[in-house]
């Protein structure tokens, strides 16, 4: 590889967002590797249509239940290894969360890190599932493994990360608690690669499309792609695109050149 565009997009769907234009994006935006999130799909449902990209070879990640969470990459470099989940917990892993990718110079997690918002159980689980996938993460990373990881992780990490702070104190998903699991994962050295190209308010990836959020730029940032210090000097870019639709959250982008 030399030069490498990647894309992550919660699609909401992905049966969806092909009624939207998503085979016409793709086209156009030729991503080398797209992580995609909330596929929403079950592997007896998956139609020629959605496993048959042209260019690409594709990996997924069912949840038990149906219609619900599942992630999936898009690649047009065959990696040199997908393990679905974390390895750590089934309770971690039967919601096909996360898709791990090897490839020669880096590992890509694609993750669909849960939502806090029905109640202390499901908060629960998400700080529990954070903490599974640092474990994780930093072991590889303590091996000397150049990593990624991009998806939606449910947390604007600042004030600077939605357009309502002050209003969404108490709300999951920018509660103190989540807050401080991001605050520890920068700790540990990971990198916010929109952050470091781009200081500036009012870019977000989600809107509520309840409100007509969008039209007003009423959002949240909380998809991400984060990088191990060691891929550093690789990135070139980091990108947001909100004038992508088709979702109520739009794609975000890095650019490495390894």
């Amino acid at each position: 590889m030399s030069k490498l565009k990647l894309i992550s997009w919660n699609v909401n769907g992905i049966r969806a967002v092909h009624k939207k234009g998503f085979l016409d994006w793709l086209a156009v935006s030729q991503p080398d590797i797209l992580g995609l999130q909330e596929t929403k799909i079950s592997a007896d449902l998956l139609t020629p249509e959605l496993i048959d990209y042209a260019g690409y070879k594709v990996y997924w990640s069912h949840a038990n239940k149906k219609g619900y969470s599942g992630v999936a990459i898009l690649t047009k470099e065959e990696p040199l290894s997908v393990t679905e989940g974390l390895g750590m917990d089934d309770c971690y892993d039967c919601e096909g969360r996360t898709l791990v990718a090897e490839y020669g110079d880096f590992i890509l997690f694609n993750i669909y890190f849960p939502n806090g918002q029905r109640g202390e159980d499901r908060l629960q689980y998400k700080l529990g599932f954070y903490e599974a996938f640092l474990n994780v993460f930093n072991r590889y990373r303590d091996s000397g493994k150049k990593l990624i990881v991009c998806g939606d992780f449910n947390t604007a990490h600042k004030p600077i990360d939605l357009a309502r702070p002050k209003e969404n104190e108490k709300v999951s998903g920018f509660l103190p608690i989540e807050r401080a699991w991001m605050d520890k994962f920068v700790g540990e050295g990971y990198i916010d690669t929109f952050r470091l190209v781009n200081p500036d308010p009012n870019h977000y990836s989600w809107w509520n499309m309840r409100s007509r959020a969008r039209e007003r730029n009423v959002g949240w940032r909380i998809d991400y792609f984060f990088i191990s210090p060691n891929l550093e000097p690789a990135m070139t870019g980091a990108a947001i695109h909100p004038d992508v639709i088709g979702s109520d959250h739009c794609p975000v982008s890095l650019e490495l050149d390894l």
